[in-house]
């Protein structure tokens, strides 16, 4: 009943209110950009030779209106919002009319997550371990060469990254697909050839990725490290004759892995950073492509649909590892 009450419940109640504020926002700053999607509708169908009389037009925007959750006061469509977002209806894309913004969700949503998790994963992985071992052993060459290669390739903008491997492996040696998540008119079935074409154009986009995601880790994870070396428990093992790689892997990488497991929950965010850019520039098929189209086009329904995806992933994961937290920290308990 302690867990419930003087634990569980508090972050429960942040994390409810979180989702709120976040949904919310999502709902509101959509409305203070300039482009009026009805009106957007309506010019197209105008400039495609359509002729509309006044009355016929005023029912159209009205049901387009209705369509997109624009009607009647802002209180009236916030009610009707949180209304569509509980049955998971976030109303017709404007942009691929009459498509629900859920059905572009759900086939963009696949392709995120496999590059995402993949390489967020390997990522952190790689760059704890190497980091771990660097920053401890800090007088070893390799580790010298590694935090070198980290220094170039650490503040090096991810589209920036993503253009030259690009340039490089696509276009001067074409090794890789130029873009897209597989060849045009390709059907996906489940076989080899198809397992090795989505390989193959996933390969360039989780590479720009892993290469940044790599070295930020690493950097980060040598600094913790360095610094919890120094702690009197780790003198003690020294003196006591422990092998430093013993020392190394029990007791400081285990110990400065603490943060970079809360900064695991954050780094889910990424479909806003380095996700967004490099399926741009590799034309991939995922979330990040269909958010850049949403904001282009002014996709006031599909922008929130996303958005919303996103507060819900990151505010989860986070809610997942703090409850988890006390399992890597002893020191945590649940009062």
């Amino acid at each position: 009943m302690n867990f419930v009450k003087r634990y569980l419940l508090p972050r429960l109640i942040i994390y409810f209110l979180v989702i709120f504020i976040g949904i919310t926002m999502v709902f509101v700053i959509p409305r203070f950009l300039p482009t009026d999607p009805v009106l957007q509708t309506i010019a197209r169908i105008r400039a495609q030779g359509a002729y509309m009389d006044p009355e016929a037009m005023q029912k159209t925007i009205e049901t387009l209106q209705e369509l997109y959750g624009l009607k009647g006061s802002i209180w009236e469509q916030y009610i009707k919002f949180w209304n569509r977002f509980l049955r998971g209806d976030f109303g017709p894309s404007y942009f691929q009319f009459p498509t629900p913004v859920i059905v572009l969700i759900k086939q963009s949503l696949p392709w995120t997550i496999a590059l995402l998790l993949t390489t967020t994963l390997l990522s952190w992985i790689l760059g704890n371990v190497l980091g771990g071992f660097a920053g401890y052993f800090s007088n070893r060459k390799w580790g010298r060469v590694l935090d070198y290669i980290a220094m170039i390739i650490r503040p090096m903008p991810y589209y920036i990254l993503a253009l030259g491997l690009l340039i490089l492996l696509a276009y001067i040696f074409p090794v890789f697909p130029l873009g897209g998540g597989y060849r045009i008119g390709m059907r996906l079935t489940f076989n080899l050839d198809t397992i090795v074409t989505l390989l193959k154009h996933a390969f360039l986009p989780a590479l720009s990725l892993l290469l940044i995601g790599i070295f930020v880790w690493f950097q980060a994870m040598k600094l913790v490290v360095q610094s919890v070396k120094t702690d009197d428990f780790v003198k003690y093992a020294e003196a006591g004759g422990i092998k430093p790689a013993t020392i190394a892997r029990k007791y400081v990488i285990k110990n400065a892995m603490l943060p970079q497991i809360t900064g695991l929950a954050l780094s889910l965010g990424q479909i806003f950073s380095g996700a967004l850019i490099t399926e741009m520039v590799f034309s991939y098929p995922g979330l990040g492509t269909l958010l850049y189209n949403a904001i282009f086009t002014g996709d006031y329904n599909l922008l929130m649909g996303i958005t919303t995806m996103s507060i819900l992933v990151v505010t989860t994961s986070i809610l997942v590892i703090d409850l988890l937290y006390p399992l890597f920290d002893p020191r945590v308990r649940y009062k």
